[in-house]
């Protein structure tokens, strides 16, 4: 592999995270490949997406449950959920697109407010595989599209399963 080639799966070396948990065994996430990096002086562009998108928590712990995704950038998102995260957990979201299914690690922001279903968590995106970025790009661009358009877009959608 030449010196300045980025890693990847077809060269059998790529990028990884390792999470470790006081009195856990530590997990390998192979294959994330992408990891977002905020623009130093300009926020992601957001799309808004009004509780109508589902997306499935997988908790530090292991356990799992269920947000409402309120808006979604390249770099993070916006949570509905029925009781906070603390601040720092590391979590992997996911949620589904037309493009398909989009699934991250994400560590957990300070809560925003409490509302009357729960509270708004922000999170940012700190690892995706090259094919969820990929499809993550590709629906952000669609709505960016249809907006400019006028157009109603249904890009976001429930999803199956995490």
């Amino acid at each position: 592999m030449a010196r300045n080639q980025a890693p990847s799966k077809e060269s059998g070396r790529c990028a990884s995270v390792i999470y470790y948990q006081p009195g856990h065994r530590a997990r390998v996430y192979l294959l994330m490949t992408h990891f977002p990096q905020p623009h130093p002086s300009r926020r992601a562009a957001r799309v808004q997406l009004g509780s109508s998108v589902l997306a499935a928590i997988r908790l530090e712990d292991g356990r799992r449950t269920r947000a409402k995704l309120q808006s979604v950038s390249a770099t993070g998102g916006l949570l509905q959920i029925a009781n906070s995260l603390p601040q720092g957990d590391f979590i992997e979201v996911a949620f589904q697109t037309q493009s398909g299914p989009v699934r991250g690690m994400a560590e957990v922001l300070s809560p925003m407010r409490q509302t009357a279903t729960g509270v708004l968590q922000p999170f940012r995106f700190v690892a995706l595989e090259d094919d969820d970025h990929r499809r993550l790009r590709t629906s952000l661009d669609h709505v960016a599209d249809r907006d400019l358009l006028g157009l109603k877009s249904s890009v976001f959608t429930l999803p199956k399963s995490m």
